[in-house]
């Protein structure tokens, strides 16, 4: 896949799944949940973080990826004890797995991997 497609999907599926656990599950309990707002608004600081490139990450793109793709695992892993089993959690935990797949691929892409440095120090 393309270094860009896998970029759009980052950010399409980090986006759908901020969103989805900002607004609309707090819509749907009736309220505002501080867990749901919180992880919504981790989603979007990662998705900030990785189009950004803040300058303290410089050099260590990778850990961009690592650190979303930790954050999504264990949003969920802690659904299945805790989430309920309705369409919206099915699909945003499918969003979640597209996202990690869509992580692990744009870090491997070649587009991604440092330049050679061409024998300098």
């Amino acid at each position: 896949m393309k270094h860009s497609t896998l970029h759009t999907l980052v950010l399409v599926t980090g986006l759908i799944t901020g969103l989805v656990h900002l607004v609309l599950l707090s819509v749907q309990l009736g309220g505002l949940s501080v867990l749901f707002v919180l992880n919504g608004l981790g989603y979007l600081a990662l998705l900030g973080g990785f189009f950004w490139n803040p300058p303290f990450l410089a050099g260590r793109r990778s850990l961009m990826h690592y650190l979303f793709i930790g954050y999504a695992t264990v949003t969920i892993l802690a659904w299945i004890p805790m989430g309920s089993r309705t369409l919206t959690g099915y699909v945003t935990k499918l969003d979640e797995l597209v996202l990690i797949a869509a992580l692990v691929a744009h870090l491997r892409s070649p587009s991604d991997m440092p330049a050679a440095s061409g024998g300098q120090s």
